[in-house]
């Protein structure tokens, strides 16, 4: 779908020009999930209404940092339903 492509495209580049472009999630509210696979940060991003998308930020060494999306909710609700809200 190219309005998804273009929607996951804007948000890389925005990461890419700040890696903290997303809204912070609380340490607390990160779901054991993404703590059992050694995620402790995460941001998500409003990608319209209802679509969220979620990423983390790996620090490579002291000059790199990577952005990892982790995941990609087409439904508020789901994303509700993996936060706990």
């Amino acid at each position: 779908d190219d309005k998804l492509k273009k929607k996951i495209n804007w948000v890389i580049e925005r990461i890419k020009e700040n890696h903290s472009f997303g809204q912070p999630i609380a340490k607390k509210l990160i779901p054991k999930e993404y703590k059992n696979e050694g995620i402790n940060n995460a941001f998500w991003i409003a990608l319209g209404k209802e679509e969220r998308l979620i990423y983390t930020l790996i620090s490579e060494n002291k000059y790199e940092i990577t952005a990892t999306i982790i995941e990609w909710f087409i439904r508020h609700k789901d994303y509700e339903r993996r936060f706990s809200y």
